[in-house]
């Protein structure tokens, strides 16, 4: 945005949710080739349509970059599986970036956390306003319970880092809004549906943290208006929170690691630890992984396991099956990925670091996996393994995965992936 006051940070009644600029709409996959119905359309009177169950997980279902890095007026449709797809340049990282901080806001991080580099982040041609004030806009949508539920966060980058607007809205109707009336106070002026005697309630709330993740704190919950918003927030932080960034660096996972949590780090250097404490802990699982790793690794493969070396640490390795186990410094950076990315999407939030939301059951969470380079340094195979994997996750709903990857054309077959083309 080229400028962050209060007045412009929404300069509308909601974000522009179609894509501009070089940002082409996502497709779903499989498409008909010819554009038309593959089969013939019924000539007598429709069948009735039996009501679809509305899924109660808070699930992320809608990113909006309406000014963030090279994106503007950006939206991209997040589903059950989804890829973003273009070459170098293309904007990946960044959607994925926006998630990722969207989701530590959502899990009460301060704003200095989530952007170390803010100026990076703001347009490159935004031009400043009056004040020499720049900064950018994400947003989102959460589906659950309460239906559709939108977030939309203006941020001010330059001279200094703060919220100055945000606006969390359902139905149409805006439960929270927030601005920026005095710069020279570390506080935004919050305004939240009530409903009561009173439409609103007014109050106070810190530049540096999402709104909508305090409103637990500060809602009272004694109307229906006031119930409403607390719904939405809820809806809107639990989707947020379970959100686990994934990128395996195969150069810190050869060398034995010390045993720990056995809470898989976002970077895979810890992955024996984790495989220590899989293999004793989760066996159904674990044998999933060892077929999983046994198409994906050259060799034949029995088994995926971890020894202790006695000084505190422990080193994973692959049983051959025939008396020789193979060290995972022997293998590829190939190997190694897809070994650390089948491992993510076979496990859930109790074996990797995310922060999933302790007083929400199970049943009424999911995990979203944000893998950059999804297929960076995989053969076909391995890639093609991994999608399959991440399909058949997901609709046990275990998992959701949003990876960047540099081409989609082997990515076809399944409803439910979603591709969304990204152009340099």
């Amino acid at each position: 945005m080229a400028a962050s006051s209060a007045s412009s940070a929404f300069p509308s009644s909601s974000v522009p949710a179609s894509s501009a600029g070089s940002d082409r709409v996502s497709e779903q996959v499989p498409r008909a080739r010819s554009g038309r119905p593959d089969v013939p359309l019924p000539s007598g009177p429709p069948s009735p349509v039996p009501a679809l169950r509305r899924d109660p997980r808070p699930r992320v279902t809608e990113l909006r970059l309406s000014a963030f890095a090279r994106h503007r007026g950006a939206s991209f449709p997040v589903g059950q599986v989804t890829l973003l797809a273009g070459p170098s340049g293309s904007g990946k990282s960044a959607v994925l970036a926006a998630y990722e901080a969207l989701a530590r806001l959502g899990g009460g991080a301060v704003l200095a956390e989530v952007f170390p580099d803010p100026g990076a982040l703001v347009p490159e041609r935004a031009r400043p306003d009056a004040q020499r004030r720049r900064g950018f806009r994400i947003g989102c949508t959460a589906d659950g319970a309460e239906g559709p539920v939108r977030l939309d966060v203006a941020v001010q980058a330059e001279p200094e880092l703060r919220i100055v607007g945000e606006r969390l809205s359902a139905g149409g109707l805006v439960l929270l809004e927030t601005a920026l009336r005095d710069p020279s106070r570390p506080a935004v002026q919050a305004a939240w549906h009530t409903a009561g005697s009173a439409p609103v309630t007014r109050a106070p709330l810190p530049d540096d943290r999402l709104g909508t993740a305090l409103l637990p704190l500060r809602v009272a919950g004694k109307t229906d208006g006031q119930r409403q918003v607390l719904a939405a927030a809820e809806q809107m932080v639990v989707a947020l929170r379970s959100v686990f960034p994934c990128d395996p660096r195969p150069e810190n996972m050869r060398a034995p690691v010390r045993t720990g949590s056995g809470r898989l780090l976002r970077g895979c250097g810890n992955l024996a630890d984790v495989v220590w404490r899989t293999r004793a802990e989760c066996g159904r699982r674990h044998a999933q992984l060892v077929e999983a790793v046994r198409t994906g690794c050259a060799g034949p493969v029995a088994d995926l396991l971890a020894e202790p070396l006695g000084d505190g640490t422990v080193r994973a390795l692959l049983d051959r099956g025939d008396g020789c186990r193979t060290e995972l410094e022997r293998l590829g950076d190939g190997e190694l990925r897809y070994l650390a990315l089948a491992l993510v999407l076979f496990t859930g939030p109790g074996v990797l670091a995310v922060d999933a939301p302790g007083e929400v059951p199970d049943a009424m969470r999911g995990l979203t996996v944000l893998a950059d380079g999804f297929d960076r340094g995989l053969d076909p195979g391995q890639r093609a393994e991994l999608l399959r994997t991440a399909v058949l996750m997901g609709e046990r709903g275990h998992i959701r995965l949003v990876g960047a990857v540099s081409d989609s054309s082997w990515a076809g077959g399944a409803e439910a992936i979603t591709v969304v083309h990204l152009d340099a």
